[in-house]
C-alpha cells in the first residue's frame, strides 16, 4: 500500500503531516475545486460562511470532522491558509500550495499544530481526501453519493483510511 503523507513533530506535544498529489487538471481547475464550496462538497467538505480572507466558515468533513474555520490567507490560484478551530486549544493550520506543472497540476496540503499521538490518523486521512479529489475531477461527480454527516463518515472515506491507518500507525511506532 502506497503512503503518501509525511508526518514530523515540531516539539513534544504538536506535529504537523504534509500530502501531497498531481492531478489532471490546470491550476484553474484545481484552485475551484479546493476553494468552491458545492466541489469543495463533492470530495471533503460541507461548507458554509465568509469565504473571503478573515472570513469564517463552518465545515462537516467527509470524516466527521465537523468545527469552525478561519480564511487567513487566499491568493487564487496558488496558496491558501486556514485555521482550523481558531483560539481554541484544537486550534491547527492547513496550509495548501497549488502550482501547474505541464498541463497537470500539483496540491501540497501541510496542516500544523496536531497532537503528535494523532499524525497518523491526520495523514492516512488527508491521503484520503486527496484520492478523493482525484476522484471529483476525474468523475466530474462526488466521489461521496451515498453523503457523510457530522456523526457518519462517508462510507468510502472510512473504508479506505482504515485501511491505510496500519501503515502510517506503523511509521509513527518507527
Amino acid at each position: 500500500m502506497i503512503m503518501t503523507g509525511t508526518m514530523w513533530e515540531l516539539d513534544d506535544a504538536t506535529g504537523a503531516i504534509r500530502v501531497e498529489d498531481v492531478y489532471d487538471t490546470d491550476v484553474d481547475d484545481l484552485w475551484q475545486a479546493c476553494t468552491d464550496p458545492e466541489r469543495a462538497a463533492r470530495w471533503i467538505a460541507q461548507l458554509a460562511g465568509d469565504f473571503r480572507p478573515g472570513g469564517m466558515l463552518r465545515a462537516t468533513f467527509t470524516s466527521t470532522w465537523t468545527g469552525s474555520m478561519r480564511i487567513d490567507v487566499c491568493e487564487a490560484p496558488h496558496h491558501l491558509v486556514i485555521t482550523q478551530e481558531p483560539g481554541t486549544d484544537e486550534e491547527t493550520v492547513i496550509e495548501a500550495w497549488l502550482s501547474a506543472e505541464g498541463e497537470r497540476s500539483r496540491l501540497v496540503v501541510e496542516e500544523r499544530g496536531l497532537g503528535v499521538g494523532v499524525l497518523h490518523f491526520h495523514a492516512a486521512g488527508w491521503q484520503v481526501h486527496l484520492e478523493d479529489l482525484r476522484r471529483a475531477l476525474e468523475s466530474g461527480a462526488t466521489a461521496h453519493p451515498t453523503g457523510w454527516s457530522s456523526s457518519q463518515p462517508a462510507p468510502a472515506w472510512k473504508e479506505r483510511w482504515q485501511a491505510l491507518l496500519p501503515g502510517y500507525e506503523a511509521v509513527r511506532a518507527g
